[in-house]
């Protein structure tokens, strides 16, 4: 039933029978039969069928919801017997917003050092990806905003408040000043992430309160991209000021407090709400929390 139920949500995260078989390792007819043992043994349809996949029945989105917790419920369990044998090891999968990456270390590195057996892998995604990923199983915790956009049934550690600046080459325009307001700013030649991500929305927001709409004449989701084009001095861009700081901040680039309103947003690690939590996701949130106790964070 545990192994159906994987098969199961694996489907629901792809969408296509193809990709949810190889996603789990096995042939795309071995899915399709655990799929339709399950369905029989449930006496439901879960899957609307045609040519190809066309979403799920009402019974298997409550289905759904019934097989992530059940699947997390295994998960743990057998974390936790693995961790009683051979103490904490393991792998850590976590989605990260763009601008959280590179305070990143401050959490891995003392935790590898403290447990050696555990290995990560990490990769960058907005803020709803990170929240869906969470739901999906695919991730075992995420770093992301608290705050404006709804977290769902999560556990939160807050570890710090991004605040933001004008990043800029010496010489460039407002690039002698100690701030800038929000209003100057807007007027710039601004390289911004992308509109998909909760940063840009948060800049969206507070530029439009000082009464100016950003007009980016460059867009990314990746903040070294950003940080290159602000060095070639021909653009200006709006970042948090440990994301500016993380680049090594060369003497030609300017960091400009913005002021008016001098606006602060809180980041923090999120896992899935789970009593009991596995042993790795505990010990990742004990981490975050003696982070978030120090004061240099």
């Amino acid at each position: 039933m545990i192994d159906k139920l994987e098969y199961f949500i694996a489907l629901a995260n792809e969408k296509h029978f193809g990709r949810a078989a190889e996603e789990c390792g096995i042939s795309q007819p071995t899915l399709s039969a655990a799929i339709r043992q399950l369905e029989d043994q449930l006496g439901v349809m879960l899957v609307q069928r045609g040519s190809r996949f066309q979403g799920l029945t009402p019974e298997g989105q409550r289905v759904l919801e019934w097989a992530r917790r059940i699947v997390g419920d295994a998960r743990t369990m057998r974390e936790e017997m693995r961790a009683a044998r051979k103490g904490l090891s393991g792998h850590i999968r976590i989605a990260v917003i763009p601008t959280a990456l590179a305070m990143l270390p401050r959490i891995t590195t003392p935790f590898q050092e403290r447990h050696p057996d555990v290995t990560f892998s990490i990769v960058s995604r907005n803020s709803l990806q990170v929240l869906s990923m969470l739901e999906n199983l695919e991730i075992d915790a995420g770093i992301t905003y608290l705050e404006n956009e709804p977290l769902g049934r999560v556990t939160s550690v807050p570890l710090y408040a991004e605040h933001y600046n004008l990043i800029t080459a010496a010489g460039s325009p407002l690039s002698d000043r100690d701030s800038v307001t929000w209003k100057e700013v807007g007027n710039l030649r601004l390289c911004l992430l992308t509109a998909d991500m909760q940063n840009r929305r948060i800049i969206n927001q507070h530029l439009a309160e000082a009464g100016v709409t950003a007009h980016p004449t460059l867009e990314s989701n990746s903040m070294i991209v950003l940080f290159s084009h602000v060095r070639t001095g021909r653009w200006a861009s709006i970042m948090p000021r440990n994301v500016a700081k993380s680049f090594g901040f060369p003497a030609e680039i300017r960091m400009i407090p913005i002021i008016e309103p001098k606006a602060h947003h809180l980041v923090g690690l999120v896992a899935t709400h789970r009593e009991p939590f596995t042993p790795l996701v505990s010990a990742l949130l004990h981490e975050a929390r003696i982070l978030a106790e120090d004061p240099e964070s």
